[in-house]
């Protein structure tokens, strides 16, 4: 049943390498027919992923992107991604980089069909979706936030075509404290990304691997890539260059803001200099 060990050492799922990993190797389908169907709410019979490949490893490679991209039953297509990292974002607490970057990639998607004889209200609905492993909008309680397009002021829906959503992984407190068979789809599969590479949480996600055949197909892919020798060569190289990369950034911030207040003591003490000498004039004349 894809139940994991206390004592087995797990790669984390919400790493956004693993995360694709698990949901696009030979043998996912279960459990991304279970994670289209927890998001759609519907269930979902078939699933096609069209970017099944695994990029490249260079933290630095522009091309980058450990999205999956899927179409589901014919009638809606998604793009799933674990944003787990705030390297990329900015600093600010706003994360208005995140959000704009959801939307654009969201009309891309959206975008990307052919309407070519088709009237517009026919294509096919899509979805952008973002598990997060941080917070993204503190003000607002829950874990899982869907956004539409709707009237300013009263609501009304102006169109189902496309829809964004964003899940917090770091606001499911109240939903370990719910019984595994009370959970919905969704809540099951934040647990087990959360929480499997944590062994004082193994119990838990056991209940919920057990409860859902696309959990104990993700827990049993998971263990595989968590034994495989190259994969955690890779996550340990990418996590190096991440907090390289950060290192950096931070060391870079730092020398702005002294270079800056280098340059502001140069124009304080040039000013204190001038008005020392002005002081010297006025006290020559008298």
């Amino acid at each position: 049943m894809g139940l994991l060990p206390k004592d087995i050492e797990l790669l984390p799922p919400y790493d956004d390498r693993v995360f694709k990993a698990f949901l696009t190797l030979p043998g996912s389908e279960p459990a991304l027919k279970f994670v289209a169907s927890a998001i759609i709410n519907r269930p979902v019979v078939n699933v096609l992923v069209r970017n099944a490949e695994l990029p490249v490893t260079d933290i630095e490679e522009k091309a980058e992107r450990f999205d999956v991209n899927c179409k589901i039953d014919d009638d809606t297509q998604a793009d799933i991604e674990m944003q787990s990292s705030r390297m990329q974002e900015e600093k600010s607490g706003n994360h208005n980089n995140l959000k704009a970057r959801s939307i654009y990639n969201l009309c891309d998607l959206h975008s990307s069909q052919s309407s070519k004889g088709i009237p517009y209200d026919k294509l096919i609905r899509s979805y952008q979706v973002m598990f997060c492993g941080y917070t993204v909008f503190p003000h607002r309680e829950g874990f899982i936030h869907p956004f539409s397009m709707r009237h300013d002021v009263d609501n009304e829906l102006l169109h189902d075509g496309i829809r964004a959503m964003f899940i917090e992984l770091t606001k499911l407190n109240e939903v370990l404290k719910k019984p595994v068979e009370e959970m919905t789809d969704i809540e099951r599969f934040s647990i087990f990304l959360r929480y499997a590479e944590n062994p004082d949480y193994r119990e838990i996600v056991n209940k919920v691997i057990e409860s859902r055949e696309g959990l104990a197909v993700a827990g049993e892919l998971l263990m595989s890539i968590s034994k495989d020798e190259r994969e955690r060569a890779i996550f340990r190289n990418r996590r190096i260059a991440i907090a390289d990369q950060e290192s950096n950034m931070a060391q870079a911030l730092l020398n702005a803001e002294r270079k800056e207040r280098e340059k502001w003591q140069c124009v304080v003490a040039d000013q204190a200099a001038r008005i020392a000498e002005l002081e010297a004039r006025l006290g020559e004349s008298k």
